[in-house]
């Protein structure tokens, strides 16, 4: 992932940090996990293909959801937060029996 781009709108961003307490550029940094986890988000795909990405911050501590699309070979963040639905799925899938 050391060529990837990403990019977000940045009304959205302002708004998801006083929502969600997270900036876009925070959550870029769950995409370097290499635990992190990729979803098809399909209750959101109706124009394009969108996914969550569930990793480890590695600003802080805590597992972030980020909401995203591709789009002309860039990572586009919707939104991003610290939600404990992702949290539970990212400690499910990186839990070692």
């Amino acid at each position: 992932m050391e060529n990837v781009e990403f990019e977000w709108d940045e009304s959205k961003n302002i708004l998801n940090q006083e929502k969600h307490g997270v900036s876009f550029y925070e959550a870029q940094f769950a995409f370097f996990d290499k635990n992190r986890l990729i979803a098809e988000d399909k209750q959101h795909s109706a124009t394009e293909q969108r996914f969550y990405c569930f990793g480890l911050n590695q600003t802080k501590t805590g597992i972030l959801t980020v909401r995203f699309t591709y789009r002309l070979n860039k990572i586009r963040i919707f939104g991003a937060g610290y939600w404990r639905k992702g949290k539970k799925i990212y400690e499910q899938a990186n839990t070692i029996y």
